[in-house]
C-alpha cells in the first residue's frame, strides 16, 4: 500500500495546494487500494474511470489557482446516496437495477467541492442494522481483526469506516439514524461524526426514518471531520428539514483550548454490566478532559432507559411509510410474474423477494404500531417519550456545554455473534438518546480492548453546535494519541 493512502484530507490539501502531489496520483493510489482490498467486500459499485476523470478535473482547478478545501480528495460514498448515471443499492436486493437520474445534495455539494468519487460502498440494507450483515451482497468485513477472526465493522455505515481504516479513501460519507455513523466509527477506529438534524440535506438519500435520517462525514482525524463536515453541509430548498442556517469555519474552531468548558456526564450511561475496559476508558476521558482545563459535571437524563424502545417503535414506522414506495411498479425490482396473478400478487412477490428479513422485520413491527387500535398505545406515546428524552438534553444543556459517554457497549464482535435482534439492537444504547433529540455527536477512537480492537468515546453537544463538539473532540484526539491501525491482512 502506498504511503499516499496514509494521508489525511489536511494533509492531501496542503501537498496538493504546494504542486509537490497531483490529484491523479492520490486518486491512483486509492484506486490501487481498492483493488486489493477486494476481500473486505467493500465497493457495490466501482467507478475508477469517473474518479480519473474527476481527479484531472481537480488538477486543472488546482493550476488555475481555484482549489476549494475538498478539491482532489477521493471519497468513498455511502450507496444510499443518489449519484446520478451511477448505480444505488441501499444495501437491497429492491433497488439492484436502479440508476439514479439525479444527484443527492450532500454528494453534490462534495462534488462541487472538487472531491472525487471512488465509488459506492456497501451498508445494511437501507440502513438496518448495526453489524454490515443484513446487506443483500454480503457483508462487510473490518479491517481490525480478533487474531484470525473477522469482526463486523459496525453497521449500517459499515463499508463507509472499512473504507476509511483499511487506507482505501480518506475520508467517506455515512449516514446515521440511531447511531449508523458513530457507531461503527467507534468499532474500526476511525472518526464518526452525526451533524444536528437538518444541518445536511436529505435530499438524494434513500429513506430510512425521515425525522432521524442525517447525513455526515466518516473521517481518520477530528481536523478532517471538520474539513468535510463544511463541504458536505449547507441549506437546500429541496428539503424542507434542512434548515436555513450559516455553515460556520468548522477547522478554525480547532482551536485546543476548553478551559472553562462544562462537560457533563450522565450517571444513566453508567450501568452495572458495562465492560471494566469501557468504564475505564470513559474515566479516562474525564481525566483527559479535566487535566486540560474543563470542569467535569455530573447530569441525569432519566428518560434515557426509554430511549431504546421509543426509537424502535418510531424508527420501523417511519420505515414502514418510507419502504411502501417499493412496489414493482415504477422502478427497482419486480418479481416476474406468473400466469393469473393480480396486482397484489406483484406487490407480495416483489417484497418478498426484495426485502430481507430485518428489513422485513421492521415493516412489520412499523405497521403494527401505527395500526388502527395500536397507534395510541405505541406510536403515539413513543412521540411523547422523545418528547420528554430531548427534553432531558435541553435542562441539561443548560448546565453544561458538552456531554461526554462511551460511542459502544463493546468493541467490535465476530459475524454471527449477535442472533438475537435484541442483543443486536443494545449496540445502539449510547447513541439513540440524541439521534431522538436530533443533536450532533461524534465518535474518536479513545483506546483498545483487552484484545487489541478500538474502543470509541462520544462527544455530544448542543442544537447546531458542532463547532464546541468538534472542539472537545479536538482535544481529546489529542490526549489520547491513538495511532494504532489495522495490518492489512487482505492486500
Amino acid at each position: 500500500m502506498s504511503n499516499l493512502n496514509e494521508l489525511s484530507i489536511a494533509e492531501a490539501r496542503d501537498r496538493l495546494a504546494a504542486r509537490d502531489l497531483s490529484a491523479r496520483e492520490l486518486v491512483q493510489a486509492s484506486i490501487a487500494a481498492m483493488e486489493a482490498a477486494k476481500p473486505l467486500n467493500i465497493f457495490v459499485t466501482e467507478t475508477p474511470e469517473r474518479a480519473l476523470e474527476m481527479a484531472d478535473a481537480a488538477d486543472a482547478r488546482l493550476k488555475a489557482g481555484d482549489a476549494k478545501p475538498m478539491t482532489g480528495i477521493p471519497v468513498a460514498v455511502k450507496d444510499l446516496f443518489c449519484t446520478k448515471d451511477v448505480r444505488t443499492t441501499a444495501g437491497s436486493h429492491m433497488l439492484e437495477p436502479f440508476t439514479p437520474p439525479y444527484e443527492s445534495t450532500v454528494t453534490a455539494n462534495l462534488w462541487d467541492n472538487g472531491a472525487v468519487m471512488l465509488g459506492k460502498v456497501n451498508m445494511d440494507e437501507f440502513a438496518m442494522g448495526s453489524s454490515n450483515e443484513t446487506s443483500a451482497y454480503g457483508p462487510v468485513k473490518n479491517p481490525w481483526r480478533l487474531g484470525e477472526t473477522d469482526t463486523v465493522p459496525g453497521g449500517s455505515s459499515g463499508g463507509s469506516v472499512a473504507a476509511v481504516a483499511g487506507r482505501i479513501a480518506p475520508c467517506a460519507t455515512g449516514s446515521d439514524t440511531g447511531g449508523s455513523i458513530r457507531q461503527p466509527a467507534a468499532f474500526t477506529g476511525t472518526v464518526g461524526l452525526k451533524p444536528t438534524y437538518g444541518r445536511c440535506s436529505r435530499y438524494g438519500m434513500v429513506a430510512f426514518a425521515s425525522s432521524l435520517d442525517q447525513a455526515g462525514p466518516i473521517t481518520r482525524s477530528v481536523r478532517d471531520a471538520a474539513i468535510m463536515l463544511g463541504a458536505m453541509a449547507g441549506h437546500d430548498v429541496k428539503d424542507s428539514t434542512c434548515v436555513d442556517v450559516p455553515v460556520p469555519d468548522y477547522e478554525a474552531a480547532l482551536t485546543g483550548d476548553i478551559r472553562g468548558l462544562k462537560i457533563g456526564i450522565p450517571k444513566e450511561y453508567h450501568s452495572a454490566d458495562m465492560p471494566r475496559e469501557i468504564e475505564d476508558m470513559w474515566q479516562q476521558g474525564m481525566a483527559w478532559l479535566r487535566d486540560r482545563g474543563a470542569q467535569i459535571v455530573d447530569i441525569s437524563l432519566p428518560h434515557t432507559k426509554y430511549a431504546l424502545p421509543t426509537y424502535y417503535i418510531v424508527a420501523p414506522a417511519e420505515a414502514s411509510s418510507n419502504l411502501a414506495r417499493y412496489d414493482g411498479v415504477r422502478y427497482g425490482h419486480r418479481a416476474p410474474l406468473k400466469s393469473g396473478d393480480g396486482l397484489t400478487e406483484m406487490y407480495e412477490e416483489t417484497r418478498a423477494e426484495g426485502f430481507g428479513d430485518e428489513v422485513k422485520r421492521r415493516i412489520l413491527i412499523g405497521t403494527y404500531v401505527l395500526s388502527a387500535g395500536y397507534y395510541d398505545a405505541y406510536y403515539l406515546k413513543a412521540q411523547k417519550i422523545r418528547t420528554l428524552i430531548a427534553d432531558d438534553f435541553r435542562r441539561a444543556y443548560e448546565k453544561v456545554d458538552a456531554i461526554l459517554t462511551p460511542t459502544a457497549p463493546s468493541a467490535a464482535f465476530g459475524f454471527g455473534a449477535k442472533q438475537d435482534p435484541l442483543a443486536m439492537y443494545m449496540n445502539d444504547v449510547f447513541t439513540v438518546p440524541a439521534s431522538l433529540a436530533g443533536l450532533p455527536g461524534i465518535s474518536i477512537p479513545a483506546a483498545l480492548s483487552a484484545e487489541g480492537l478500538p474502543l470509541g468515546l462520544q462527544i455530544l453537544g448542543r442544537a447546531f453546535d458542532e463547532e464546541t463538539v468538534l472542539k472537545v473532540a479536538g482535544v481529546m484526539e489529542d490526549a489520547a494519541a491513538f495511532t494504532a491501525k489495522p495490518k492489512t491482512w487482505w492486500s
